[in-house]
């Protein structure tokens, strides 16, 4: 079933492709219409993105347009440590962690692509404080290494006279907050930063049909029972400023450095959760989020292995879900 929702005086179309997601709740005499949740600016504010743990469990400022309001500051050893202007040298694709395939740089670094830029002509959109949470890719000592097509690479005149990557004409970045090789905090963030595929698209969109055939588990785990777990292992969570009905989302800008939305899942695929109760929500920059009993489901970044459930009464808001697509108690 398909509804649209309207976002107050800005048009958010989201779409709810869950059969039957919140009839059963529905207000009589009430229409279809589905409100999202608000101004992400608003929800940054009143929920800590701010500042803080807060409730993304994030202690950066929220930018709708950058992503990172403060990011210039890269932690040691990080993307940002090689400078601006670092040289990228060979060019990978790599299975990025909660992303997929993704190009990364020589060092393992993963790689983004801002949405409000253009690759027809080519044309960046990030400067200033933008430039310092993204530092653009330069240009040089930047060859294709397995998995890319030299004849994608190409570079593009940047304002300060200097000379960016592109692959597919999408100018090239790294995120100043990704610490190591492999990390992918950038992917999602604002709704217009992802992690960099290939073909120039995003990786998400690039890697989406291995994402819809991932699975879906149950694990049981020793304090909550049994919960809900991705093809990795992942505990999936809710969080409570999302809504089923009306549907909801919460978490924006960024709260998804911290809270990644999870991929559809294939239902013949699932164990030991009814099929009924999986569904998926499109978000409002077009990507497909899996809902369990119509409710956005999301991995926590703070998890650091299988099983783990740290993400679990995080702030008061977020919750595992359990088998029966309800959320799971808080532990004591």
């Amino acid at each position: 079933m398909r509804r649209e929702i309207c976002a107050g005086s800005a048009a958010v179309a989201v779409l709810l492709l869950t059969a039957g997601c919140g009839l059963a709740e529905k207000p009589p005499g009430k229409a279809n219409a589905v409100q999202p949740a608000g101004d992400s600016k608003k929800i940054g504010s009143v929920y800590g993105a701010d500042g803080g743990d807060g409730a993304y469990g994030s202690g950066s400022g929220a930018d709708p347009a950058y992503g990172d309001s403060g990011a210039g500051a890269a932690p040691a050893g990080g993307a940002g440590a090689a400078g601006k202007n670092g040289p990228a040298g060979e060019l990978k694709v790599a299975e990025v962690p909660n992303v997929g395939g993704a190009v990364t740089d020589s060092e393992g670094f993963t790689l983004y692509r801002f949405d409000k830029d253009t690759p027809k002509p080519p044309k960046s959109a990030c400067e200033g404080d933008c430039a310092t949470a993204w530092p653009p890719v330069a240009a040089d000592d930047v060859t294709a290494g397995e998995g890319i097509d030299a004849g994608l690479l190409g570079s593009v005149a940047r304002a300060d006279g200097t000379r960016q990557l592109t692959l597919a004409g999408w100018p090239v970045y790294r995120y100043a907050k990704d610490a190591k090789p492999g990390d992918a905090l950038g992917e999602g963030v604002g709704g217009t930063w992802h992690a960099l595929g290939a073909d120039g698209k995003p990786a998400a969109a690039a890697d989406g049909a291995a994402a819809q055939g991932a699975g879906l588990s149950v694990a049981q785990n020793a304090m909550l029972g049994a919960i809900l777990a991705d093809a990795e292992g992942r505990t999936l969570y809710r969080f409570d400023k999302d809504s089923a009905w009306p549907m909801k989302i919460g978490c924006l800008d960024a709260c998804l450095d911290t809270w990644k939305p999870a991929k559809p899942v294939d239902k013949s695929k699932v164990s030991g959760i009814p099929a009924e109760l999986i569904g998926s929500v499109k978000r409002p920059d077009g990507s497909e989020q899996l809902t369990i009993d119509c409710w956005p489901v999301y991995s926590f970044t703070g998890d650091k292995e299988p099983g783990d459930i740290t993400g679990h009464n995080k702030q008061g808001l977020w919750f595992a879900v359990t088998d029966k697509g309800k959320k799971a108690k808080a532990a004591h």
